[in-house]
């Protein structure tokens, strides 16, 4: 069960001009739900996007970074099946699914960016896919993005969408997303898979620093299991089918909306974490940088002995002192360390302090959110990440992934 995130409300999703979304069943892993995904996008649209490092990326992540230099006509999802892995055979296997949605739609196969998700290192049913296009294509409308965040879902419980509307100098643009997550989930980039589509118009430039700027405000804040995929993937689409935005004013306001967007999108995928009960925010402020204050907030989140507490509600909290002190901050002093659990202090000087209450800390980490909070006391730079516990439902779902 997904912590505190409730269905999206079709109501609230926008549609996005110069943006039409599909969905079939192609049957790529099991049969009877919707698994193959289709955006198809207006003449002059932009897309920037940013991709997994893992060194092992997907066959389809090595495609799409490569037809990002063309004109983008279209993007292809599908579920059950990473093509990662894969060897040629899988770049092989994800360009013919892209020459079969260009012959679709009346484009370049060089067109198309394809995205998969799932199992990794089993061959892609290309041609299951393939046979699919056509009633993703039927299925194009501006109104489809549920449809589209059901279909791109793995274990996750809850599709994920988010819009949000923003005033331009030359009028509204709307901004609508949606991403996929569960485990895997570690930033090094963005991730997850993650589409992100506006129809204001943006100059190729600043679409790009934009992408860059987002993922590292939403996407890169989050960690569910410290795993990196070889999936990874968010794009930022801009249609231009709505206002310009080309003032330095306009483009703060965009990029403020798509951060929203964005970071809603990055919290949903921690809330629905796999076998996730807890969502927890982990600040580290007062360090002398970002990178730093971010580097503590990672330490902790990452830990499993952490992660296993937030779940047991165990106010064993040196654990928290440990992570923190092996984060590899140089010249850390210890003594100088607060450490809080929502308004709960907790220790300070090098220890726990002598007003500590475990009664108070046992309550604040049996809510279903609450915050850890590091002060470091070495400059003004503050980051925040969000995270999810460890549960038993964590370790079945990986266990049996395959079955």
């Amino acid at each position: 069960m997904a912590v505190n995130l409730p269905r999206p409300d079709p109501a609230q999703l926008y549609p996005v001009r110069g943006v039409e979304l599909g969905t079939a069943m192609a049957g790529v892993r099991k049969q009877g739900r919707r698994d193959v995904m289709v955006m198809r996008l207006a003449a002059g649209t932009r897309v920037a996007g940013v991709f997994t490092r893992n060194r092992f990326c997907a066959a389809p992540v090595v495609l799409a970074k490569k037809h990002l230099a063309n004109r983008v006509r279209a993007l292809v999802v599908n579920t059950g099946n990473a093509n990662a892995g894969t060897g040629k055979e899988g770049i092989d296997r994800a360009y013919f699914v892209c020459k079969a949605l260009a012959a679709g739609i009346g484009a370049k196969p060089s067109e198309i960016l394809p995205f998969s998700t799932g199992v990794i290192m089993e061959p892609l049913p290309a041609e299951r896919i393939a046979a699919a296009l056509p009633a993703a294509v039927a299925d194009l409308r501006e109104g489809n993005w549920l449809a589209a965040a059901e279909a791109i879902m793995t274990t996750d419980t809850v599709p994920k969408a988010v819009s949000a509307k923003v005033r331009l100098a030359r009028g509204d643009a709307t901004v609508t997303g949606i991403a996929k997550g569960g485990g895997m989930i570690h930033p090094d980039m963005a991730t997850l898979l993650g589409f992100v589509a506006t129809d204001a118009g943006i100059a190729p430039a600043a679409l790009r620093r934009m992408v860059r700027a987002v993922a590292d405000r939403s996407f890169n804040c989050v960690t569910v299991d410290g795993d990196t995929s070889t999936n990874d993937s968010f794009m930022l689409i801009a249609t231009g089918k709505g206002p310009t935005a080309s003032s330095a004013t306009d483009l703060r306001k965009l990029g403020d909306a798509v951060t929203q967007v964005a970071q809603r999108l990055a919290q949903a995928l921690v809330r629905d974490g796999e076998g996730a009960t807890k969502f927890v925010a982990v600040k580290v402020e007062r360090g002398r940088s970002v990178a730093e204050c971010r580097k503590v907030a990672f330490s902790i989140a990452h830990s499993p002995l952490v992660k296993t507490a937030f779940f047991a509600s165990d106010p064993n909290l040196g654990r928290i002192l440990a992570a923190i002190g092996y984060a590899g901050v140089r010249d850390l002093d210890t003594d100088r360390v607060d450490l809080f659990l929502d308004e709960v202090a907790v220790a300070g000087g090098g220890g726990r302090l002598a007003s500590y209450s475990e009664e108070l800390a046992l309550q604040a980490m049996r809510k279903p959110e609450f915050t850890v909070r590091v002060v470091l006391h070495r400059g003004r730079a503050e980051a925040t990440v969000w995270t999810c516990d460890f549960s038993y439902d964590y370790v079945k779902i990986n266990a049996e992934y395959r079955t």
